[in-house]
C-alpha cells in the first residue's frame, strides 16, 4: 500500500499532540485534519509549539470531519462511545484511544465506569490495542481500542508468566504503579497544579482502579478463569512515565534461568520489548525516564525464591506505548506497513 490518509478528532491534548508528532514524520501517512471544538480555526502549533515548521494546520471541528483512510481518536472518555457510528462512516479504520471500547462485555461498564455502556452491539467488533498480544487480529481489524496507559505496562510485564500458566490463581497478583502528570491529561486541576504537584508522591487510587478491568481481561486464561488483581496507582513528580511494579507468586518453585527463558521465547523477537535485567549499574532494572519520547516497553524481573515470587518491573512513557506510540503501532500493522515506521526514536540520556 502506498500513502494514507489519518485525521485526528481530539487533537489540542497531549495525546493527541503526541499523534499529530509521529504521524507528520511518518513516511507512509498524510495527515488530513485535526480537530478541536474550542480552539476550531486556529493554529494547531498554538497548542504544540513543538511542531512549529513542521505543519501549518489549523484545527477543525469534528462535523467537519471528512473521509480519511484512518480516523484516530484522542478525545476524552465517553465522547467516542456516544458517536461512534459516525466515526465508522468517515473511515474504514478507527483506532480509539479512549477507554470506551477497551472491555469486551457490557456488564463491565457500570462496574468500573459507572454507566452502561451506550453502544454494546459494538463492542465485539473492537480489537484491544496491545500488539504483542493482538498481533494476528489487528491486521485486519476496521476497530482497534488502544489500551490504557497503566494497564499497557502492568500487562507486557505480567503477560509472559500468565501464557505459561506459571501464576498460583489461588493467590493475588499486587499490582503498584507510579505515573507522571501528563497521564491527567492537558485540563488543569487541583491536582495538576504546581504547588500541588511538585515533590509529590500521591496514592491516587490505591483501590478501584479502572485499568485492573483490562489486566483481568487480558491476563484471564483459556479456562476462562480470571486472575485476581490488586492493583493502586501512585502519582510522582514526573511528566511522563509509568512503573509498574508487579508481585507474583508461582504455582512452584522456579529459577532466574527459567524465567529468562518464558521472557525470551514471548518476547524475542518482538521490535518494542526490551529485557532489561543487569548484574549492576543504575539502569540495571527498567527506568521510565530514558524512554521519553521512544515507544519501546522496558521489561525486567527478580526472583524472591525464599517466597516462591516474581517481582515484575515494566516501564513505559505513557504517551507513546501507553497511549499515541502504541496507537501508531497498530495502524502500522493494520495496513501492513513496516511495525517500527514512524516509531524509531530510542529516548534520549541523560534527559
Amino acid at each position: 500500500m502506498g500513502r494514507i490518509t489519518a485525521s485526528i478528532a481530539g487533537g489540542s491534548g497531549y495525546t493527541g499532540g503526541e499523534l499529530l508528532r509521529l504521524l507528520l514524520a511518518h513516511p507512509r501517512v498524510e495527515v488530513g485534519q485535526v480537530t478541536s471544538e474550542r480552539r476550531a480555526g486556529k493554529r494547531v502549533v498554538g497548542v504544540h509549539p513543538n511542531l512549529r515548521k513542521r505543519t501549518n494546520l489549523a484545527f477543525s471541528r469534528i462535523d467537519d470531519l471528512q473521509r480519511c483512510d484512518v480516523l484516530f481518536l484522542a478525545l476524552p472518555h465517553g465522547a467516542s462511545g456516544e458517536r461512534m457510528d459516525r466515526f465508522l462512516e468517515i473511515a474504514p479504520v478507527v483506532i480509539d484511544l479512549s477507554a470506551d471500547f477497551r472491555l469486551r462485555e457490557a456488564e463491565e461498564y457500570p462496574r468500573w465506569y459507572g454507566h452502561p455502556h451506550p453502544h454494546p452491539d459494538l463492542l465485539k467488533r473492537f480489537v484491544y490495542g496491545i500488539p504483542e498480544l493482538h498481533r494476528a487480529e489487528m491486521r485486519s481489524a476496521n476497530a482497534i481500542s488502544s489500551a490504557g496507559c497503566l494497564a499497557t505496562a502492568a500487562i507486557l510485564g505480567l503477560y509472559p508468566l500468565f501464557a505459561e500458566e506459571l501464576v498460583d490463581r489461588a493467590k493475588p497478583v499486587v499490582v503498584e504503579v507510579k505515573t507522571g502528570s501528563s497521564g491527567a491529561g492537558a485540563e488543569e486541576g487541583l491536582a495538576s497544579h504546581h504547588p500541588e504537584r511538585s515533590g509529590v508522591m500521591r496514592s491516587f487510587k490505591p483501590t478501584g482502579h479502572r485499568h485492573t478491568a483490562e489486566l483481568e481481561q487480558e491476563l484471564t486464561g483459556p479456562s476462562g478463569e480470571r486472575p485476581t488483581i490488586a492493583f493502586s496507582a501512585t502519582a510522582v513528580e514526573a511528566v511522563r512515565g509509568v512503573l509498574a511494579t508487579s508481585h507474583v507468586f508461582l504455582r512452584k518453585p522456579t529459577t532466574e534461568r527459567d524465567l529468562w527463558k518464558v521472557y525470551r521465547s514471548c518476547y524475542g523477537t518482538e521490535p518494542f520489548i526490551r529485557l532489561v535485567k543487569e548484574n549492576s549499574g543504575v539502569f540495571r532494572y527498567p527506568e521510565p525516564k530514558i524512554l521519553t519520547g521512544s515507544n519501546y516497553c522496558d521489561v525486567g524481573f527478580e526472583l524472591d525464591e525464599e517466597n516462591n515470587r516474581v517481582v515484575v518491573m515494566a516501564a513505559i512513557d505513557n504517551l507513546m506505548k501507553g497511549a499515541s506510540g502504541q496507537a501508531v503501532q497498530a495502524m502500522n500493522i493494520r495496513f501492513d506497513f513496516p511495525e517500527e515506521a514512524g516509531l524509531e526514536f530510542a529516548g534520549l540520556h541523560p534527559i
